[in-house]
């Protein structure tokens, strides 16, 4: 019996152990890493995106009653009635809240949501940068969607219901990418022009084939607290925005954003500035980067990769906390990733950043020297080694 057989044993035993004999369905859905197009989904621009095999798992039934109980790791059990699916102020930044929005996600579609029991495993190490908490809304609307749905939600669907329940429900103004990548496993490019659509084309590449590892080095950053650096960049985008009365960049043609930069400089400051110049110049590199794993130039993604690093920590800024000087472990991480690797391979910022997840591409010959010394900076198990997982949420029992 393989690992995976054993950990979907056990979570049966446990539900079983909570809940009696009702017998479970299990579910599953993936972390995703942002291969390039950093902070770009918010602003419907482009991403570059892919599911890794650190999942979470949820075995699952209907419990008959208007209560949902779920049980995760060594947590105290989740008790959520149905009577309310409102936001509820004081379960901001909580699994709670993840679990109250996508109930009210669903039954906002017309769904009558009954109570269900779960009991819920995970790979994804939480603050990992492997956005964990995407993972888990599509996980638990996987759920919904198999037992009171009948299966009619799609994965575009589900991570549309996911963005708005982090927005509205648990407080955290992401863009759509996340639950994307979770949602539809894979790698994938993703334009977000129309956000209630997203065009989404499969690219089929193989990372082992270039003879490079996905790694992400887990810097171990408290997300609780750099929610205010990560509102601070789309607040500061919809200030250049609004200067041409337009919501997002991707409605202000780049030509008349460089034709207003006088102006724009003195209405919305210089680091918001900056931080357009990356995301114009971060949409073009996403489709330069489909295009070279479409085509299988590795080297030329791996150009792209360096050259999207660079563009966060002189334009995008998501590197180092604001007026922090003490701890900038990002920065740090960078350093040690080129002087580890130097001119081969590739590393950036990834995802939201300041202080989050570094990702590097990693020549195999060079994975067990890197690793070694990132670990020797950051700890035992910091650095993640990945591997694209081809299917998004799924029934795996």
């Amino acid at each position: 019996m393989d690992a995976l057989e054993k950990k979907l044993d056990a979570l049966t035993d446990e539900f079983h152990r909570l809940f009696g004999e009702a017998e479970p369905g299990i579910w599953s859905a993936p972390g995703r890493t942002e291969i390039g197009g950093n902070h770009t989904d918010h602003q419907r621009g482009k991403v570059l995106a892919g599911a890794v095999d650190a999942a979470m798992y949820a075995a699952a039934a209907p419990n008959g009653s208007d209560t949902v109980r779920i049980k995760s790791g060594d947590r105290p059990m989740m008790e959520l009635r149905l009577d309310t699916l409102a936001p509820q102020k004081s379960e901001k930044g909580t699994s709670h809240a993840l679990v109250r929005g996508m109930l009210a996600q669903c039954a906002g579609r017309g769904f009558d949501v009954r109570g269900f029991d779960a009991c819920v495993c995970s790979d994804v190490p939480k603050g990992s940068g492997l956005s964990s908490s995407a993972a888990f809304e599509i996980l638990i609307g996987a759920v919904i969607n198999a037992l009171f749905c009948g299966g009619g939600l799609s994965a575009t669907d589900l991570a549309i219901m996911g963005q708005k329940t982090e927005n509205v429900y648990f407080g955290k103004p992401c863009g759509l990418m996340d639950q994307m990548a979770c949602a539809w496993g894979g790698i994938i490019a993703i334009d977000f022009e129309k956000p209630a659509a997203p065009v989404v084309t499969p690219v089929d590449f193989d990372f082992a084939s270039a003879r490079h590892s996905l790694c992400l080095i887990d810097l171990h950053a408290d997300h609780a607290n750099l929610t205010g650096e990560y509102a601070a960049i789309p607040s500061e985008l919809k200030a250049v925005c609004a200067a041409f009365g337009k919501e997002v960049l991707r409605e202000v043609p780049e030509e008349d954003f460089y034709a207003c930069l006088p102006e724009l400089r003195k209405k919305a400051g210089d680091r918001a500035v900056l931080r357009a110049i990356h995301i114009y110049n971060d949409n073009r590199r996403v489709d330069a980067m489909t295009a070279a794993l479409s085509q299988g130039d590795f080297d030329r993604f791996l150009t792209l990769v360096r050259e999207s690093g660079r563009s966060s920590w002189l334009y995008l800024q998501n590197v180092v906390v604001s007026g922090s000087t003490a701890d900038q472990a990002a920065a740090v991480a960078l350093a040690l990733c080129e002087r580890l690797l130097g001119e081969r391979g590739a590393f950036r910022i990834h995802g939201g950043g300041f202080g989050g997840t570094v990702q590097a591409f990693v020549l195999d010959e060079l994975l067990d020297t890197f690793r070694a010394g990132v670990e020797a900076v950051f700890g035992a198990g910091s650095c993640h080694v990945m591997q694209i997982r081809p299917v998004g949420f799924c029934r795996v029992r």
